[in-house]
């Protein structure tokens, strides 16, 4: 590998064929549950299993602010905490994606306490947070880069679901429609924070690396419900096991 720093240009460009190679939506469980193929067993696991990587992203976002001496990165920064956990009026997106949760009949109480999800579920968050723990500022920034890609997989989830599900209703979609809005916002603030940091090839490589690990902890989450709930069915102990 040269040592020879991309372009801006250049730069970009590698970080979107991360997702275009990667990200989720090309995944199998993803077309299943967009197609109108997924059993509504099926998509409980999802909305269940995906529950913990929602109340996982503001602890990632505080240990991230905990670390970052820059007054003017944390006021941008904190507006993702709220965007979660909520402010004022606005009770924010976990609350939308319990709506969304109780919408397909799931127990508030158990979806919360994470009982029933999949050992791999918990292991791929929980190595997504170590890494915005433990990484470098500019890594544990960058990881939320998958926002790049965000919006295209939120409009197809909003129209699949709404077309081919009659028990989802406009109002279970409330938290996919709104990340049409703050996903973008996130993704251009760290995209330009990525290229204006990221400066040396090192650096740049360490920035498309950790785009390639966000891409991989998303893809596993969807390996896993794959393995437990479609093929071969082999759903671990103690997990959600679906009545419907």
């Amino acid at each position: 590998m040269t040592d020879k720093p991309l372009s801006i240009e250049e730069f970009e460009a590698a970080l979107r064929a991360v997702g275009a190679e990667r990200y989720h939506n090309l995944h199998p469980f993803h077309k299943l549950l967009h197609g109108g193929k997924a059993s509504k067993g099926q998509m409980q696991a999802w909305a269940l299993n995906r529950y913990v990587y929602q109340a996982a992203i503001p602890r990632k976002d505080a240990a991230l602010m905990s670390r970052v001496h820059d007054r003017e990165i944390r006021r941008v920064w904190i507006q993702r905490i709220h965007d979660h956990d909520g402010l004022g009026e606005d009770l924010g997106g976990i609350e939308r994606w319990l709506k969304l949760t109780d919408g397909l009949g799931l127990d508030r109480d158990y979806v919360i306490s994470m009982k029933g999800v999949l050992p791999a579920t918990t292991f791929a968050v929980e190595a997504y947070v170590r890494c915005v723990t433990e990484g470098t500022q500019l890594e544990a920034i960058c990881s939320c880069l998958t926002e790049l890609f965000a919006p295209s997989i939120h409009k197809e989830r909003i129209a699949g679901m709404l077309a081919n599900y009659d028990y989802i209703g406009d109002d279970v979609m409330a938290y996919f429609k709104k990340r049409l809005d703050q996903a973008p916002r996130d993704a251009t603030w760290a995209l330009n924070y990525a290229k204006e940091h990221a400066r040396t090839r090192e650096q740049q490589e360490s920035v498309i690396n950790i785009l390639r690990f966000k891409c991989n902890v998303l893809w596993a989450q969807l390996d896993a419900l794959y393995h437990a709930y479609v093929s071969p069915g082999h759903i671990p102990p103690g997990a959600f096991v679906p009545v419907v």
